[in-house]
């Protein structure tokens, strides 16, 4: 491939771009490795990765994602804290402004797309000033084919500028940092931050916007595996709760980690690739990630790496303990390579649960798996964030809220009508403490979750017994190969028992204050669960 090949690219113009100097179009990871060492941007490690740092924020600017208010789309978001209003003009204004940043600047582009159906993909172009984003970008979306790209057109542009910082008194932002999404204009522009991850995590609010409303297509914050039987099942849930972890398992095939649609046929990958918290990551525990770390085209966010030898150490938490790892789903060996399959036999919702209380797994019945789902319950844990010194409740709805663009009944109902029209058994798998709360008790086991999740996947745990639990109103197992009996009931692992029935009236408690928003739309059946 010749320089001319990877630069000859056209198309620009229509975003207004006419004044770069050199347009990297589509180039191999080669190429970026290339321009990320050439540029200063990162370092390659011992085995072939490269490690990145990503500055000063180290996950996302939450507070600083806005979508444009326009008439196309203004009645459909759910607008709050969530989704920030912003002004139409300004978003012009602004984007003006960063136009004119990129005159006589080296871009790369991307174009890919965004969903493994080919009835749902919609078309992706990323536009970016360094060349690691550009790889980002390459890892996490469906690369397009030669033959696809002729003609290419985008359904969605990406325009990211991490050094181009936004004038919150002229610009209307909160801070110098950005993500806007503007429906009308089929356009994101970011600035002020280098995180990866809000290149992702804005394409999926756009599914998010146009599946549910457009093709009756459920969109997920979930990961999805396969078994021998063609079973599939999908997991829910937030960062750090273990969704990338526990569908990873070599007894099953990947079908994706983070981001899925679930249409008439079943699901399907939003993406082609993963994004894996990686701190502490164990090579024993997590064998098919770790070996992730040590492959050509990985990027490693934030990992503590020498110099020297170029040998990094995924134990060190110096930069953040949101260290990241991206690449390409085929870097797993056991994928399923089209990114699709059936209706889901399970469905997962995973919670990581600071105060010890709620069971290492519960069967759902249907109403309490809408209630669960439009909860998203989690917690926080001291050290996560800032001011955090003792654990904290932490509600988001449909187990990705700042994703959610529409509002989460929206997404509830559609997961209510598949559950019952396909049969799916609901679980849900607590990864977080037992035997009292963070700063007690201990971290659930790995090997302890997984043993847990494979029993209901293949129904060993369904032909067992259960237990009520008496706050929550959960059925309990009373028994799981692989897994002690105590820690089934996290009462029993509690030497406290008064201390335990306090601290779980308290989060019932919490549980029911936040579902107040959702009472009224919900039938009584899940209004009442707790």
């Amino acid at each position: 491939m010749r320089l001319n090949d990877i630069t000859r690219g056209t198309g620009l113009e229509e975003h207004g771009i006419t004044n770069a100097n050199l347009i990297y179009w589509t180039p191999p990871t080669a190429v970026l490795y290339e321009q990320i060492v050439k540029q200063g941007e990162g370092l390659v490690t011992h085995l072939g990765a490269v490690a990145v740092k990503t500055g000063h924020y180290t996950g996302r600017a939450a507070n600083e994602k806005f979508i444009v208010d326009e008439p196309s789309s203004n009645d459909h978001i759910a607008w709050g804290k969530v989704n920030q209003p912003f002004d139409s003009a300004k978003f012009d204004a602004l984007f003006g402004r960063m136009l004119a940043y990129l005159h006589g600047k080296d871009i790369f582009v991307q174009e890919c797309f965004a969903g493994c159906s080919p009835d749902h993909r919609l078309p992706v172009r990323v536009i970016t000033e360094r060349a690691w984003h550009s790889l980002f970008a390459r890892n996490m979306f469906v690369r397009a084919t030669p033959e696809e790209l002729v003609g290419f057109k985008p359904g969605f542009t990406v325009i990211d500028l991490p050094a181009f910082h936004a004038i919150p008194s002229v610009d209307g932002t909160n801070t110098e940092t950005f993500i806007i999404v503007n429906f009308e204009k089929k356009l994101i522009i970011i600035g002020g931050t280098s995180y990866a991850g809000e290149i992702k995590k804005s394409i999926f609010t756009i599914l998010n916007y146009l599946l549910p409303q457009h093709k009756n297509v459920l969109s997920m914050h979930c990961s999805a595996n396969v078994g021998e039987k063609d079973d599939v099942a999908v997991f829910f849930g937030l960062s750090g709760t273990g969704k990338t972890t526990l569908s990873a398992d070599p007894r099953r095939r990947l079908i994706g980690d983070d981001e899925h649609g679930w249409d008439n046929s079943g699901v399907f990958n939003f993406e082609g690739g993963c994004y894996a918290k990686i701190i502490n990551l164990s090579p024993e525990a997590e064998p098919e990630i770790y070996q992730t770390t040590r492959r050509f085209g990985t990027i490693l966010e934030n990992v503590a790496i020498d110099t020297v030898s170029r040998r990094i150490d995924l134990n060190d938490d110096s930069f953040t303990e949101n260290t990241r790892a991206s690449y390409p789903i085929t870097h797993i060996p056991n994928i399923v390579k089209s990114g699709m399959g059936g209706h889901p036999t399970n469905i997962i919702m995973l919670t990581c649960d600071a105060f010890g209380v709620l069971p290492p797994i519960a069967r759902l019945t249907p109403d309490q798996a809408m209630y669960h789902f439009l909860s998203g319950y989690t917690a926080k844990v001291a050290g996560t964030e800032a001011g955090i010194t003792e654990p904290q409740a932490a509600f988001s709805a449909c187990f990705g809220a700042p994703f959610m663009a529409l509002h989460p009944s929206v997404y509830a109902k559609l997961l209510g009508e598949k559950i019952a029209r396909h049969g799916v058994s609901c679980w849900l798998v607590n990864t977080g403490w037992s035997g009292g709360p963070y700063g007690v008790g201990s971290r659930m086991k790995i090997a302890y979750s997984r043993a847990l999740v494979n029993a209901a996947i293949d129904g060993t745990l369904n032909a067992g017994s259960f237990v009520k639990d008496q706050f929550f109103g959960l059925d309990i197992p009373t028994g799981c190969s692989g897994v002690p009996a105590e820690v089934l009931n996290p009462k029993n692992t509690w030497v406290d028992k008064t201390k335990y029935d306090e601290t779980a009236t308290m989060l019932v408690e919490r549980f029911r204050k936040n579902f107040e928003q959702y009472r009224s739309y919900v039938s009584a059946g899940v209004a009442e669960v707790m």
